[in-house]
């Protein structure tokens, strides 16, 4: 006697009409003929996994066993760590003699994760990617997309004779760069106490090598950054978005820092509505020099 499961797999084509193009109803458990609509098998037993998935991104997530991948990882979070826990299966503590073997166990496996200079490279910068993303509050994923470009100029030997503190720092201002995350480059040289000038040409030689294209600049993106430190109210934010926009279809805003403008239009902004912020305040919050805000505010009033 065959079971219903070889039933099942006898059956390639409707008995009704001949047509092979049978296809599987897993909420139902049926099989359904697409032509005529006949149901050949019914109360099948689906096979696969007990959770739904709606689209490619959360099946991708749900298939995973264990942590994902991460590129801010020297080794991509794959590698195996002998913990110091010292203790069986049971919870029992381990004789003399095991815990002895598992230290040199433990240093031999340090030893073979670090021996090669690639290794060791992509530790020290990772530990500084996490150290200037924490300081620069920069999202996951930016974090992720500034250890790619980070491995891909390390593959390229583009950090060989260079500082790997300046190259990563490149890299992850590339990566808020392309994601138009307001991000300035005096920022990056405040929290990672390199010279702006080794920042910027690590930066140009990211670009031009590994060949990046950039996003142009938007001073519209900066104005919240500002306005949230400065305490400056929405509408008056509105109205800075506005003239800037009014701006940029006049033709000035190109070839202007994005910051510098953005204070700017903030500041005049804040005239026109009467609120009290100085150009000293903004200008601290922006990063950019007094005299710069004082020269976009004199364009954007000649403009608008």
């Amino acid at each position: 006697m065959t079971s219903h499961t070889e039933k099942i797999l006898k059956i390639v084509e409707c008995p009704e009409c001949g047509s092979k193009k049978l296809i599987e109803d897993f909420d139902r458990g049926e099989i359904i003929c697409q032509s005529c609509g006949l149901v050949t098998n019914e109360n099948v037993i689906y096979s696969g996994p007990e959770w739904r998935a709606y689209s490619f991104e959360e099946r991708e997530n749900k298939q995973r066993v264990g942590t994902p991948l991460s590129y801010s990882m020297p080794d991509k979070g794959l590698s195996t760590i002998i913990d110091r826990v010292n203790k069986d299966s049971y919870g029992r503590q381990l004789p003399i003699s095991k815990r002895i073997e598992m230290q040199k166990l433990r240093r031999l496996q340090i030893r073979t994760v670090l021996r090669p200079s690639i290794n060791k490279n992509l530790a020290l910068a990772m530990l500084e990617l996490d150290r200037l993303s924490d300081s620069l509050h920069i999202p996951t994923q930016i974090k992720e997309n500034a250890a790619i470009i980070y491995r891909k100029a390390l593959e390229s030997g583009l950090v060989r004779g260079r500082s790997i503190a300046a190259v990563m720092a490149a890299s992850l201002y590339a990566s808020c760069r392309a994601n138009k995350i307001p991000r300035t480059l005096k920022e990056f040289v405040f929290a990672s106490s390199i010279n702006k000038k080794d920042l910027a040409s690590c930066y140009r030689l990211l670009l031009k090598e590994l060949e990046i294209k950039m996003p142009i600049d938007d001073p519209m993106i900066c104005v919240s950054k500002i306005a949230s430190k400065v305490k400056i109210p929405t509408s008056i934010q509105r109205l800075a978005l506005e003239m800037l926009k009014e701006a940029k279809k006049k033709g000035a805003v190109s070839g202007k820092e994005p910051m510098g403008l953005a204070a700017a239009a903030l500041y005049l902004a804040c005239k026109i509505d009467g609120l009290k912020r100085t150009q000293n305040k903004i200008a601290e919050v922006a990063n950019v020099t007094e005299a710069s805000i004082r020269n976009r505010y004199k364009n954007l009033k000649e403009v608008l």
